[in-house]
């Protein structure tokens, strides 16, 4: 094992809730762009913003190929305003996919052009008093809630006055909670959790003494929870890109609230088997804590790469998240062993040299094992009695 650059866990947790108080739906991400930006100014990293405020950062290597890159997103879910309706209510569409069922008593605010506005997102029938059992027996879905602005507003005509109108942008309020024992309750943590870490691991590199081997981009993209992600963001020297986003923590998963979770696929199809299997060795080899996991139902800015045709290894880093896309929890040990994870790649060694060129011939060209499982390191699973007594003994 050798010593990595401390972590500061401080500056992780205050990244984090400054993060997290800034409103960030898809497509409403200018702000939290500029304020990334201006962290990377006062750490002294180069950085460059897309036409739309997508962020790539350059910490400089021994070398600059095969460069490597880390990528989360800025951007988190929300919704936008559908209609203005007859009873002074608006009806949402969401932005990304998620359930009303965690949008049903939220905190928002949205954004029109004359200011913006508090609200509450409601059920339709949403008074015991008036419905009684019938709040109970409401449908889930989008098409029965309804978002109640804190302002004067009992008909359409009143919002139109307000000045809202169609389209308009809904932030749901995070609401974070930090405890004491190192959990951390809120909405978004999906991905403004590995923003934070990704920023306290170049914090990190940036104040130790050593060079990464090669250069390292860091990539916060903002429309990852509507598909898009790192579409447009990769450079040709970059080879290898890790995605850093949430686990899914939750039964039938393996996923894990503590220590590193790599996915080894998810709803895209397996991601690279070197690069993956190089994440869990780097784990072991600093003692950082780490399982696998598959992801049926989940995409990252990795998959948007490989669809948007970048030739590049990917791989998919997570920190265990519970009821992700609802009320999240995390706790810092994750969010800790993740960034660790991050400066370990970042100051480990190029196995795949081959890899700094785009195309080239098959010499140096990896392999996969194939050869026949050392026998004698396995049980022997057919002779029951045997393994009892070894047990017992």
């Amino acid at each position: 094992m050798t010593n990595l650059p401390v972590i500061d866990l401080e500056y992780l947790a205050a990244t984090l809730k400054d993060l997290l108080h800034l409103p960030s739906p898809t497509g409403y991400t200018d702000e939290i762009a500029h304020r990334v930006g201006k962290e990377l100014d006062r750490l002294g990293i180069p950085y460059q913003l897309t036409r739309r405020g997508a962020i790539r950062a350059r910490i400089k290597g021994q070398a600059s190929k095969p460069a490597r890159a880390m990528v989360s997103h800025l951007d988190t879910l929300g919704a936008q305003v559908k209609s203005l309706k007859e009873n002074g209510r608006l009806e949402l569409v969401p932005i990304g996919h998620w359930s009303a069922r965690f949008a049903e008593g939220g905190r928002v605010t949205l954004f029109s052009e004359r200011g913006s506005y508090t609200g509450t997102v409601l059920p339709l029938r949403a008074s015991g008093h008036t419905y009684n059992d019938g709040v109970d027996t409401m449908p889930i879905g989008w098409d029965y809630v309804e978002l109640r602005v804190d302002a004067y507003a009992n008909t359409a005509s009143d919002l139109e006055k307000l000045g809202i109108e169609i389209g308009d942008f809904v932030a749901f309020d995070a609401q974070p909670e930090f405890l004491e024992n190192g959990y951390i309750v809120s909405r978004h943590l999906d991905n403004k959790a590995g923003v934070a870490l990704m920023l306290a691991a170049m914090k990190a590199l940036v104040e130790c003494d050593r060079k990464p081997t090669v250069d390292v981009y860091w990539l916060f993209t903002i429309a990852e929870e509507i598909g898009h992600g790192a579409t447009s963001i990769l450079t040709p020297e970059i080879a290898s890109m890790v995605a850093i986003d949430n686990g899914t923590t939750a039964p039938g998963q393996n996923s894990a609230e503590f220590g590193v979770t790599i996915s080894m696929a998810d709803q895209t199809g397996p991601f690279d088997y070197h690069l993956t299997q190089k994440l869990v060795h780097l784990c072991k080899e600093h003692n950082i804590k780490v399982r696998k996991d598959i992801f049926r139902y989940y995409r990252s800015d990795a998959a948007s790469a490989v669809e948007a045709g970048a030739d590049v290894r990917t791989a998919l880093a997570t920190f265990g998240v519970d009821a992700s896309h609802g009320y999240e929890r995390i706790h810092m040990h994750a969010l800790r062993s993740l960034a660790e994870l991050c400066v370990s790649y970042a100051l480990s060694p190029v196995e795949i040299a081959r890899d700094a060129r785009e195309f080239a011939s098959i010499k140096g060209f990896t392999h996969q094992p194939t050869g026949e499982a050392d026998q004698e390191l396995v049980p022997e699973v057919n002779e029951p009695d045997k393994l009892a007594a070894d047990a017992q003994s």
